[in-house]
């Protein structure tokens, strides 16, 4: 056991030599976790009266399998005693009261990982949960993870870019929900009896980024026939060089969200609005992420340029072809950052083969940083509609619009008696289609993405074409 004298550290707490996932009560609780998600309902309860449902006795015996497991693992996890002391807690009322809908509110408000930000610490989280691109229903989950919180990651986070919730962190083992294409854990998502006034963290798996970039990133470099500099190539090879651009890309992008001229509530994403304002939002997180890069790299941060190749390529090879088509506002971001790219003169598609202009590439991603972020700044003045009009302009002038759109032939063509919600009802579920040349390169990389699944920095991660 270390004692942990770091400053962004945790008081009084260690840092166990350890594996929790190579003790023998790890496959014990995960076993119990893994028995008990295939009973719940999509809100979390068990309903015992339902043909083939299990015993009452069944499944309080996982239970208690999983609370023994816990109590196991939990010396090797000071840090975590309140949290894991009210996990069991939580776990045994849920049991006593019948194995209703969960509420973990309690075990909740107990895990304070942004207050232990000390790298290489391990957590055990288990909670009731929805996993985001994942699994959809509040099972249950138990995972492993370690917090990633290298010292410059930490003096940026003190002294430039406060983000005192957010927590890097990289699987160690997972239950089922986390064998999916979710790389976050989030507190939102957890079964509680009411949402807490504030949430005090969120997590997002640098890892399983990483390893996701490189898989989808050296098969589209190699279908594409791009010819990459030196530096880039090495980092495509490296995972965990990958792994400190994308915990550095993800603390920016974060804090963004709160951060700078904004015309509407930072959680837009749960407000009711046409699909491409929640894809011009993710677009300036990551280019603000992208234009801040480019100024730590002059100043000698090496991870920063990584930072803005992992941003290019992320937007511009996987998200407009990850997913479906329908109301799909991370591709949209990405087909756009190709499109500008495009438009002037950074990338060419001639003789088969994408041309990338790498000395002009930052210059031109910082100039649709500028764009978005000067019609934030006019959105201020304007009424939602007319801001939501702007936005679709900014867009349309880049992406062509389907040709039945009723949004593309202008604010006529609207019945502008309606509130602005309600026209939103007009929107295309793909009012943006994909070019011809996406439309290529899905089907090429279709497989390769779909091959990502689950994937993390332990896994193989070989590109394939």
């Amino acid at each position: 056991m270390t004692e942990i004298l770091s400053p962004v550290g945790v008081r009084g707490g260690t840092l166990s030599d350890e594996s929790v996932v190579a003790h023998p009560a790890w496959p014990v609780l995960k076993d119990a976790i893994e028995s008990i998600r295939p009973w719940q309902s999509k809100d979390g309860a068990i309903d015992l009266a339902v043909d083939g449902a299990p015993s009452a006795a069944a499944v309080r015996h996982e239970v208690d399998c999983a609370i023994a497991a816990i109590r196991e693992l939990a010396p090797l996890l000071p840090h975590n005693a309140a949290y894991h002391q009210a996990l069991v807690d939580d776990l045994r009322r849920w049991a006593d009261e019948g194995f209703g809908i969960p509420d973990f509110l309690d075990s909740l408000l107990a895990f304070q990982p942004a207050q232990q930000r000390a790298d290489g610490l391990q957590h055990l989280v288990v909670f009731p949960m929805y996993t985001q691109n994942g699994n959809p229903n509040r099972n249950f989950e138990a995972v492993v993870l370690r917090m990633v919180w290298p010292d410059w990651l930490a003096e940026l986070e003190r002294t430039r870019y406060d983000n005192p919730l957010f927590c890097g962190i990289t699987f160690e083992d997972f239950t089922a929900g986390y064998d999916t294409n979710s790389a976050v854990l989030f507190p939102e998502t957890i079964a509680v009896r009411q949402a807490p006034e504030r949430f005090s963290w969120g997590g997002i798996f640098c890892d399983r980024e990483a390893a996701r970039f490189r898989r989808v990133s050296e098969a589209a470099v190699e279908i594409l026939g791009v010819e990459l500099p030196a530096d880039i190539a090495a980092m495509l090879d490296d995972q965990q060089r990958c792994q400190q651009a994308f915990v550095l890309w993800d603390m920016i992008h974060d804090r963004t969200h709160s951060h700078g001229d904004l015309p509407f509530d930072p959680f837009m994403i749960k407000q009711r609005q046409p699909f491409w304002m929640y894809g011009l939002e993710e677009l300036r997180c990551d280019l603000t992420a992208f234009k801040e890069a480019v100024k730590l790299e002059a100043e000698g941060y090496p991870q920063a340029r990584d930072v803005q190749f992992a941003v290019i390529f992320d937007r511009m090879f996987r998200f407009p072809v990850t997913g479906d088509r329908v109301r799909n506002y991370d591709g949209l971001g990405g087909q756009l950052l190709f499109a500008y790219l495009h438009k002037h003169d950074v990338v060419r598609w001639t003789d088969n083969t994408l041309h990338i202009d790498w000395e002009r590439a930052p210059k031109v991603t910082n100039q649709l940083c500028g764009e978005i972020e000067q019609l934030y700044r006019d959105g201020i003045d304007r009424p939602k509609l007319v801001h939501w009009f702007a936005a679709y302009g900014l867009v349309s002038t880049y992406l062509a619009p389907h040709p039945g759109s009723v949004w593309a032939k202008g604010p006529d063509a609207l019945n502008l008696d309606q509130p602005p919600r309600k026209l939103v009802d007009d929107v295309l579920p793909d009012e943006f289609p994909l070019s011809m040349f996406y439309e290529a390169l899905a089907k090429k990389l279709r497989s390769v993405i779909a091959s990502t699944k689950g994937i993390t920095a332990h896994s193989e991660a070989p590109a394939a074409a």
